[in-house]
């Protein structure tokens, strides 16, 4: 076994190439799960996931706006 034999890990990445590699991944993990968190609290903002003591108040008064506004063009 030569010298640059007993350097080269599994991934076969020297280790600045490994380095560059793990920042890069990093860095997108930590973009994503902020896309990910804005995501969900505007899912949370636009319907919860558990409903007040009212149930979904909001999903009601949309479907009577439907139904009213279906009767208007009817």
């Amino acid at each position: 076994m030569d010298k640059q034999d007993q350097n080269q890990s599994i991934s076969g990445l020297s280790e600045k190439e490994a380095k560059e590699f793990h920042k890069i991944f990093v860095v997108s993990f930590i973009v994503f799960v902020a896309i990910a968190i804005i995501a969900h609290i505007l899912a949370w903002q636009w319907r919860p996931w558990l409903p007040g003591p009212e149930g979904y108040a909001v999903a009601e008064s949309a479907a009577s706006a439907v139904s009213s506004f279906i009767a208007s063009i009817a």
